[in-house]
């Protein structure tokens, strides 16, 4: 049995520390523009975020952005309605409302506008008298929205919109916001909005029950408050009432939040003993009948025990009964609570050969084995398959899980959404680990749901560009090798300058990796020639 990896031995040192908490978030506001068909049927305008983005690339969202310092001086007419004096609207469960700011801090309407208009072209203005502004009267585009409206002698109109809900992003990756949502309604005089790079690069007028279809099949990755929005814009219309915008109770499963970003999955974020920039590992929960839970990776007895509050509210109010865990692979964070769900289940653990022999030498034991290829179908409405795919290279007995019939794939440490993973030899090879990427790859799956950071969407970019950064990666460490450099410290402050002390050490594994794989294709010694 190989000893544990330089990887495990720094997890193991970090479970001897307080867990690490998850990133403030920044108080940001979004406008969800909407308009009738000549049919009378409801529209709204949404984006597709650049797929380069470090935070939601790709996916699709309404107009909106964080809270800048100079926002409170733009001139401003009316306020949004909806928004009661010093109204706390905390939808999260476990945040204390009076731990909150009030639901319309100063400069939030004139962010909301000022999103809108950087990121659509859309400029809602009034005149000194408070009087709209049409398109035909509006300045051309140019430098910014400041110097643009006191040129003008504009104001932005807040009182075209109306508040609609606020949500805290959870703990997904390394940003989090307490975003504000307002609803407005577009006019015929109104700019068509249009997509402006570079945060977007589409968008469109939709009707609400379509970007739900979209949504269900896959093809649409969005937040949680976007389908909301859209759920009671398509039940309701925008004259949806204030308690119907504002009842998020669908979203709450005991002690957690509901984040069921693909249908059928359910992430649940975990607070672990992991490596920056990760705070927290994902759990999921596969299945709308019959489930399977992956990874419970705390061991801390109190996210354990919100771990299980949400599986009981799961089951009670969805149906959804864990009837196995599955494990992608043995490291720390990812089944740290494994002994303590499964005995508090009553369910059996299964994992990869592989994977089993390592826990078993750590004193957890696996109840069965999974194997490549293998599929399970999940009985409810409706039945879900899961397939087991064999992914080696960050462990050799790691496994993803692809859900049929989207094809996303539950994807462990193979692909992160906060960067790029460790690769530490021997149990980690980077031979494997290219191929690992291939395979999945071939697969085309629409969405990648990693264990740390958020869903990637279009998976098969995302395996491409992880698999072209690796390789590229690799040349400048084959170039370190032929300028003479032989030992991965000496060639790490190269191909990664700037790196603290404990991360260099990973670094010189990588580069091990890199240097075994290398030699394998006998590049190492045509270089020396």
């Amino acid at each position: 049995m190989d000893e544990p990896s330089l990887y495990e031995a720094l997890l193991a040192a970090a479970g001897e520390g307080v867990l690490p908490a998850p990133p403030p978030p920044r108080t940001s506001a979004a406008v969800v523009p909407w308009r009738r068909t000549p049919a009378g049927e409801v529209e709204v305008y949404w984006l597709r975020r650049s797929r380069s983005l470090p935070f939601l690339g790709g996916w699709y969202a309404f107009p909106g952005g964080g809270l800048d310092a100079a926002d409170a001086a733009l001139p401003i007419h009316g306020e949004p309605a909806g928004v009661a004096s010093g109204q706390r609207t905390p939808n999260e469960t476990g945040v204390d409302p009076e731990t909150l700011a009030p639901d319309l801090p100063p400069g939030l309407a004139a962010c909301a506008l000022r999103e809108l208009w950087e990121e659509t072209g859309l400029l809602l203005a009034a005149d000194e008298g408070g009087r709209p502004v049409p398109r035909a009267a509006l300045p051309a585009r140019g430098g910014s929205i400041a110097a643009l409206l006191a040129g003008a002698g504009l104001a932005l109109d807040a009182s075209r919109l109306r508040f609609a809900g606020r949500w805290l992003t959870p703990p997904l990756g390394a940003r989090r916001f307490d975003n504000r949502f307002f609803l407005c309604a577009w006019r015929p005089e109104d700019d068509e909005p249009a997509p402006l790079p570079p945060e977007s690069e589409a968008g469109e007028w939709v009707l609400p029950a379509t970007a739900i279809a979209r949504w269900e099949r896959a093809e649409s990755l969005v937040a949680p408050p976007v389908l909301h929005l859209l759920r009671v814009l398509a039940a309701h219309g925008p004259e949806a009432t204030a308690s119907q915008l504002l009842d998020l109770s669908a979203w709450e499963l005991g002690p957690l939040r509901r984040i069921e970003l693909l249908p059928g999955a359910i992430t649940i974020p975990l607070r672990t003993a992991t490596l920056p920039p990760a705070t927290h590992t994902h759990a999921y929960l596969l299945g709308f009948g019959e489930a399977v839970l992956v990874d419970p990776g705390s061991g801390d007895e109190e996210e354990i025990g919100r771990l299980l509050g949400l599986l009981a509210a799961a089951r009670e109010r969805l149906g959804r009964r864990v009837t196995e865990i599955w494990l992608t692979h043995h490291h720390p964070d990812h089944v740290a609570g494994a002994d303590a769900v499964r005995a508090a289940l009553g369910v059996p653990l299964r994992a990869h050969p592989r994977t089993a022999a390592r826990l078993a030498a750590r004193g957890i034991e696996v109840d069965g084995e999974l194997a490549d290829g293998e599929r399970r179908r999940l009985a409810g409405e409706p039945p879900l398959e899961l397939e087991v795919l064999l992914t080696p290279g960050h462990a050799a007995g790691h496994l993803a899980f692809r859900l049929l019939p989207s094809g996303a794939i539950v994807c462990g440490d193979l692909v992160s959404g906060l960067g790029t993973v460790v690769i530490d030899p021997p149990d980690g090879e980077m031979e494997a680990f290219l191929a690992s990427l291939d395979r999945l790859a071939r697969l085309a799956p629409p969405v990648l749901l990693p264990a740390h950071g958020a869903p990637l969407a279009d998976g098969t970019a995302a395996l491409a560009a992880l698999r072209a950064h690796r390789l590229a990666r690799e040349e400048a460490v084959l170039a370190a090798w032929k300028q003479g450099l032989r030992e991965p410290a000496v060639i790490v402050p190269v191909v990664y300058p700037g790196l603290s002390a404990a991360l260099e050490l990973l670094a010189a594994r990588q580069v091990r990796a890199h240097l075994d794989r290398l030699d394998r294709h006998g590049r190492l010694t045509a270089a020396s020639i």
